[in-house]
């Protein structure tokens, strides 16, 4: 595929009728921090009998899941994503600030037998993260259906971090009805075999995932990079403080930048998920792949400066006046207002 064609393709995403539709995790996040630094408990010759344990100073549960972010963090910037994913009655309160917040929850079902799924994660002071996951109510996400939905409404579905079967499930029905998705595997590469995630990014418009997470891609497909380039026609790859890569068949590559804190970094759960919708966001607007990357990395600094997953609310112009503060004044995005 030529570098116009994915052009072309990219610029289909923005003018396709219909809605974003978000699936993924919805979860509890309950966030640890550790007062000091995991290498230094780590014996590198005895790894393979690894048993250590961290004493944390503080402990919050807050509102998070993967799916259940990048769709605030949508709407923050002006879409009114649909949320398509699964959780359990504890959650009502949860899907009903979502709503609230401007994200149509019409598509979240809550299952009355089983807890909302949750996550459990320390942080060092290297912001490194040990963390672990509990399904929950994310294992029903498998009975959930892409063809339940009207196709011509979904402009685009993201798949994100989910039940594996759910994840191949709504790769297959979007193949089948031809709707563009976005494969993002993120935390489920050590879980999902290399045939998964084959099988995943068969079709997919765009691959989403961080320079660690791609790494295992690479080795559990037997593909190299230059291989996955050449069969997804949009790669984005983070690398946190480093910025993010944007590939276009290959061929075209953009650095993107990551945007200055204004403040401390407080917490880097769910930055990745604010990265995305920021970025999703511009895609949907029609914007450059360089702004629409920018506009993931100032939704990102966003998240990181804020505790928990999803930040406050923000107006357009201030995240509008961050953008221009480190990448320079964008007539494009005043689209944003409106």
């Amino acid at each position: 595929m030529s570098a116009s064609s994915t052009e072309s393709r990219a610029a289909n995403l923005s003018r396709r009728p219909g809605r974003v539709v978000v699936t993924g995790s919805v979860a509890f996040d309950y966030l640890m921090t550790f007062p000091g630094h995991f290498v230094e408990h780590l014996i590198p010759d005895q790894l393979s009998r690894l048993s250590v344990s961290f004493l944390v100073d503080e402990m919050r549960r807050v509102e998070g899941g993967c799916a259940a972010n990048i769709a605030y963090g949508l709407a923050l910037l002006g879409e009114r994503p649909l949320l398509f994913a699964t959780a359990g009655p504890d959650a009502e309160a949860y899907r009903d600030r979502l709503a609230k917040e401007g994200v149509d929850v019409s598509g979240l079902r809550l299952c009355p037998d089983v807890f909302t799924a949750s996550f459990f994660v320390s942080t060092d002071l290297d912001q490194n993260q040990i963390a672990s996951f509990y399904t929950g109510a994310m294992a029903r996400a498998r009975d959930l259906s892409i063809s339940d939905l009207d196709a011509a409404d979904c402009a685009i579905v993201l798949i994100s971090p989910n039940d594996p079967e759910g994840m191949a499930r709504y790769a297959g029905e979007c193949r089948s009805a031809g709707i563009p998705f976005i494969y993002d595997p993120s935390q489920q590469v050590a879980r999902l075999t290399g045939e998964d995630l084959a099988r995943g990014l068969e079709g997919a418009a765009i691959l989403i995932a961080n320079d660690y997470e791609m790494g295992i891609l690479t080795q559990k497909t037997e593909w190299t990079s230059p291989e996955i380039e050449a069969r997804v026609p949009v790669v984005i790859e983070t690398h946190g403080a480093e910025g993010s890569t944007i590939v276009l068949s290959g061929r075209e590559r953009h650095r993107i930048p990551a945007a200055r804190l204004e403040g401390d970094a407080l917490d880097p759960t769910g930055v990745g998920d604010a990265f995305r919708g920021g970025l999703v966001r511009g895609i949907r607007a029609g914007f450059s792949w360089e702004i629409a990357g920018r506009m993931g990395s100032i939704a990102a600094v966003f998240g990181l400066e804020a505790q928990g997953p999803q930040p406050p609310r923000y107006p357009i112009a201030r995240f509008i006046e961050r953008y221009e503060s480190n990448f320079g004044k964008e007539p494009e995005l005043e689209k944003l207002r409106t």
